[in-house]
């Protein structure tokens, strides 16, 4: 989908650096400096317009949230998000989810949410998956010895991809969901994408799954 050239996404998020962190590398392995404190990291890959991060962020206040975007003329709508839910525990990275690495120390990370991301559905694009192995070798990097991947999508081929390769990958599968909104799911905060097919009738796909590096060596 192409996305709208914005001119003034620069200055806008110039003047909400204190939400739109410009130079997050410098920050690597000292994040709770950010945020003020020693609460567990969550990160969302492919925050879009906001309304997951900041809705989890009003939601749990005890947890920092850390939402990363590619596309500068989507996150500056995530800032205004941010901004109008008043919580203040969530941070917008303006980066491509390869550079994890260069921004977050092993071990700083204790969650990562996929949700709806893009199904490159074309078998010469699975290595731009997000549930594809090299990605979750980066998720791994950055969560150290144990982590939780959540992750969410309408996209049943998409899914049934994505629980192979966390099988294949070692990851241990907690929770799985054909029907999300059917099974009374508690504390779920909707993406814009949710909403919108969700109210068409289409199932949402839901999974948790999580690691031990000590476990699979």
């Amino acid at each position: 989908m192409r996305m709208r050239h914005k001119p003034w996404a620069n200055d806008f998020l110039a003047e909400n650096a204190d939400i739109a962190i410009s130079d997050p590398a410098q920050y690597k392995g000292r994040w709770n400096t950010v945020f003020g404190n020693d609460n567990p990291i969550h990160i969302e890959v492919g925050t879009g317009k906001g309304q997951f991060i900041s809705g989890m962020a009003k939601q749990n206040p005890d947890i920092n949230y850390i939402g990363i975007e590619l596309f500068k003329s989507v996150i500056v709508t995530a800032v205004q998000k941010v901004k109008d839910s008043g919580a203040h525990n969530v941070r917008l990275l303006n980066i491509d989810a390869e550079t994890l690495n260069d921004v977050f120390e092993r071990g700083e990370i204790k969650r990562v949410y996929l949700n709806f991301s893009d199904p490159w559905p074309k078998n010469r694009h699975e290595k731009r998956r997000l549930t594809f192995k090299a990605f979750l070798k980066k998720y791994e990097e950055v969560m150290g010895e144990t982590g939780e991947i959540h992750f969410k999508t309408d996209n049943r081929g998409l899914f049934e991809y994505s629980l192979k390769s966390f099988s294949e990958y070692g990851l241990l599968l907690k929770e799985v969901s054909l029907d999300l909104h059917n099974s009374d799911p508690k504390g779920n905060i909707m993406t814009e994408y949710e909403e919108k097919f969700s109210a068409l009738g289409q199932p949402i796909y839901r999974a948790e799954v999580e690691w031990r590096t000590k476990d699979r060596l």
